[in-house]
């Protein structure tokens, strides 16, 4: 019996194009950034906290990938960005495809770096690459301190990871050794930091690496 490779397929044909995408943002000279995290790890404060901390050191975009909502990209466009939206209509993640009509619309030729902030999951963003130039993702301490272990295909798939809301460490049993000692074994590599989105804890210094990769 004929089977036809579906999956495959998708993935394949979503590699060369995210292939594409990475072309055209390096032709632009624009720093292209993937965030995911799970609902409620903070992504959007987190990214607030950063354009505000770089606004003035560097040309900012920001693509916002939801179901159904534009709550994200408004809070964003407060800030004086160019914002695109991207409802997926119920998918879980955000895709090369959907990455490739967003970039049309974003002044390309005047940014540094473009954040997309994904669809709130820690399962189907990792396995679509957009073309960006780092994974980040956005760890919560309410979460619990075992997704490293329960969800490593996000944490394999990741350039770094941020360790958000530390100001609840005092009131939620959270093992920051353990959590970490999971996310090493998984990916040794990683480039980490702990802070506190609302507070700013921790911001400045991913702030100021953030700025070093725009160099």
């Amino acid at each position: 019996m004929p089977r036809i490779p579906v999956v495959e397929n998708i993935m394949q044909a979503n590699q060369v194009l995210a292939a594409e995408l990475r072309q055209r943002l390096d032709a632009a000279g624009v720093v292209g950034l993937n965030l995911m995290a799970s609902p409620g790890a903070g992504k959007t404060s987190f990214i607030i906290g950063t354009v505000n901390r770089l606004q003035h050191k560097a040309r900012m975009g920001y693509v916002d990938g939801d179901i159904e909502t534009t709550l994200d990209a408004e809070r964003i466009a407060e800030l004086g960005l160019p914002v695109v939206q991207i409802n997926t209509g119920g998918s879980c993640h955000l895709d090369a495809n959907m990455l490739g009509p967003a970039l049309n619309e974003l002044p390309l030729d005047e940014l540094d770096l473009m954040l997309v902030e994904n669809v709130g999951n820690l399962i189907c963003p990792a396995n679509f690459e957009l073309g960006t130039h780092l994974n980040v993702l956005i760890a919560s301490v309410p979460e619990g301190d075992d997704k490293p272990y329960k969800y490593p295909p996000m944490y394999r798939g990741v350039d770094v990871l941020i360790l958000n809301k530390i100001d609840l460490l005092p009131y939620i049993p959270f093992k920051v050794d353990y959590f970490l000692r999971g996310v090493e074994i998984l990916n040794p590599q990683l480039t980490t930091f702990q802070v506190s989105a609302l507070h700013g804890d921790g911001m400045d210094e991913w702030a100021n690496w953030l700025a070093a990769q725009l160099l």
